[in-house]
């Protein structure tokens, strides 16, 4: 609205006024607002959809429920209005003296306790359909996150706005579905006994009718603007959501808590998630503070409406307009008519919420990956392996080139190295060559064939990667090999075979239950490793993709001593020698066994050679080497 008035004062300052262009202008921003506030219902079929998909049986009990529990009290007040008469004409006839018959009003009286029965037996199995309804889509839409989460790009991981939307997505998304569907569900509830109330109410007067419904909208449009103020607000907090949760896995994680004691960090971490409570705490405060003082002014309207009525209602039986009976039916009908008049504008106050809340979840999953892929699973010349032509690639969001015109062929059979300091690019050409990246210029070619024409799964089967931040799994040892090659997850002769070529067999044959043995500290009987183990569980993932064509090692053994490092990279190029095989390390005396030796500097390759080559041109490679060397004099 700001937007267009300024636009109205300027248009205003350089012509003459033209006002049918100001109602225009009006008349749009009109429109806009209207659309907006209507657009916050558009997931309501969606939502409908989505519960309807989770369990048709529920959905169609629940429908029919409804509908019951929404006549049924209309029932219940006719029914009492028809035996407040009986029972006054029974009472004139015993005065009288005339023979008076008990039954009429027996049978009614039976037939209003059927009535209410059916009815809180409507409302009980209601509430069933929720619950059973509300375990499966709680699952549901949590799959369907983490079913979206399988299909996006690792920048997208590395993107804060993503996690921002992942953290509106997962919070109250399981929830807001069936909450939207059994408001949807109320409101039509509410509306047919509304219906019912009214084809009574009216024979008294058609303006206990309106008045009946216009008294519960101040309330109801206060309900509103505190639902989308309290969305927004909601919104803009996903980000502190996300660094308490951060903090608290900080401080009772167990890889987290060797520092935390050491360095003495609890009591600095404890208060600064003290401060992000005390931060949301105050905005909730004054929103529920606002919201609370004006719901109960509001609610003073509607009961004043009700004894308003009251008033109106007990004259007119006072006056003979109407009988006892009636005067009893029509203020039930007036109280429980105002209860579904508030009942059904909370319903539509509450779908507007919900539609806020939803409208995270489909954003979410929402989301295309950023790139697009082929879908070959095989390249034209298998005899090509390997080739980095002119590549150049940028992180997403950021000016600077990691990699600036890479080219390096790799035939299968030979082994690359990958040498430079840290930043300079090795990890990121692994990235780029297993598909989690497309570069920005050049192409990679495998097969002959570029990647992005690659179907990526097939792709990513191609390749075995272990990088130095290699995955910990709380599983089982064989799990936590297997995890290599998902379709042979539980195979356990590959698991042998795996765990014998990645040299861990030895120890893991000295474990009580072998490969059922459970790993990690998180679940009862976990058994830690040493860093080194762990490292050879992680090569022995590699070796479990059988049918990939190319094996990288991304330092994963940094941590270990020169010699260990240097056996593991011999037994790891044995065991490669039909396959391409990427070694990174930081130690020449490792690398010289590969056939082609890389030398990474700011992302460009400055040296290539064999490792006698290299130590011939005496360039960087030889500074760095003999520098090593020396070091272990």
């Amino acid at each position: 609205m700001t937007f267009v008035l300024i636009r109205h004062k300027v248009q205003c300052l350089s012509h003459p006024p033209i006002w049918p262009k100001k109602h225009t202008v009006l008349s749009e921003e009109s429109a806009s607002a209207k659309e907006r506030y209507l657009g916050v219902f558009r997931y309501s079929g969606r939502a409908v959809t989505l519960v309807w998909s989770t369990s048709p049986f529920l959905t169609v009990m629940l429908a029919i429920l409804t509908v019951t529990a929404g006549l049924l009290p209309a029932g219940v007040a006719w029914v009492g209005q028809l035996i407040v008469d009986g029972v006054l004409a029974g009472l004139a006839l015993f005065r009288e003296g005339a023979p008076v018959s008990y039954m009429p009003v027996l049978m009614l009286i039976l037939l209003e306790g059927l009535l209410v029965g059916a009815m809180t037996g409507a409302q009980r199995g209601i509430a069933m359909c929720q619950a059973l309804l509300r375990a499966l889509l709680g699952q549901r839409v949590n799959e369907l996150i983490l079913e979206k989460a399988l299909t996006l790009e690792i920048s997208q991981f590395e993107d804060s706005e993503f996690y921002d939307k992942l953290s509106r997505a997962r919070r109250e998304a399981s929830s807001r579905p069936l909450s939207l569907v059994n408001r949807t569900f109320s409101l039509f509830q509410q509306s047919i006994s509304l219906v019912s109330f009214g084809a009574l109410l009216i024979q008294f007067s058609p303006w206990a009718v309106i008045l009946l419904i216009v008294a519960g909208l101040p309330s109801f449009v206060a309900e509103t603007k505190f639902s989308g103020d309290a969305f927004r607000l909601f919104r803009m907090r996903a980000p502190e959501s996300r660094m308490q949760l951060y903090l608290e896995t900080v401080m009772a994680r167990e890889d987290h808590a060797k520092e935390v004691q050491l360095f003495q960090l609890g009591k600095v971490l404890l208060e600064r998630y003290r401060q992000i409570f005390r931060k949301l705490y105050s905005e909730d405060r004054a929103l529920t503070l606002r919201r609370e003082t004006w719901g109960a002014v509001l609610s003073l309207v509607s009961t004043g409406a009700v004894y308003g009525a009251y008033a109106w209602i007990a004259t007119a039986a006072m006056a003979d307009q109407i009988t006892l009976g009636e005067m009893t039916m029509y203020l039930l009908l007036f109280k429980q008519g105002q209860t579904a008049v508030a009942s059904s504008l909370a319903a539509i106050g509450g779908m507007y919420e919900d539609n806020l809340y939803l409208s995270n979840l489909y954003e979410y999953l929402e989301q295309q990956p950023e790139y697009s892929w082929g879908n070959h699973t095989e390249g034209p010349d298998p005899a090509d392996g390997v080739r980095f032509e002119d590549v150049s690639f940028s992180y997403p969001g950021s000016s600077e080139k990691v990699l600036s015109h890479i080219s390096l062929h790799v035939r299968p059979g030979q082994s690359l190295a990958l040498v430079g300091e840290n930043g300079a690019g090795k990890s990121t050409m692994i990235k780029l060559l297993s598909g989690l990246y497309q570069p920005d210029e050049g192409r990679i070619l495998l097969h002959g064939r570029d990647i992005r024409e690659w179907d990526p799964q097939a792709l990513r089967r191609s390749t075995g990667v272990i990088f130095q931040d290699f995955n910990r799994y709380q599983f089982t040892v064989g799990e936590n090999i297997g995890a290599g090659d998902i379709e042979a997850f539980d195979d356990r002769e590959r698991w042998r075979d795996a765990a014998e070529k990645g040299m861990a067999a030895r120890f893991i044959n000295t474990m009580d239950e072998g490969f059922a043995t459970q790993l990690g500290r998180w679940f009862k009987g976990g058994k830690e490793l040493s860093t080194g183990q762990w490292q050879k569980i992680a090569l022995s993932r590699a070796f479990m993709r059988s049918s990939a064509q190319i094996l990288i090692l991304d330092e994963p053994t940094a941590s270990m001593d020169a010699a260990a490092e240097a056996d593991i990279f011999k037994h790891f190029r044995d065991h490669t020698r039909d396959r391409i095989s990427i070694l990174i390390s930081h130690r020449f005396s490792t690398v010289r066994q590969a056939d082609l030796i890389a030398v990474i500097e700011h992302g460009r390759v400055i040296e290539s050679g064999t490792h006698k080559e290299l130590l011939d041109q005496g360039g960087r490679y030889a500074h760095l080497f003999r520098l090593q060397a020396a070091g272990y004099q």
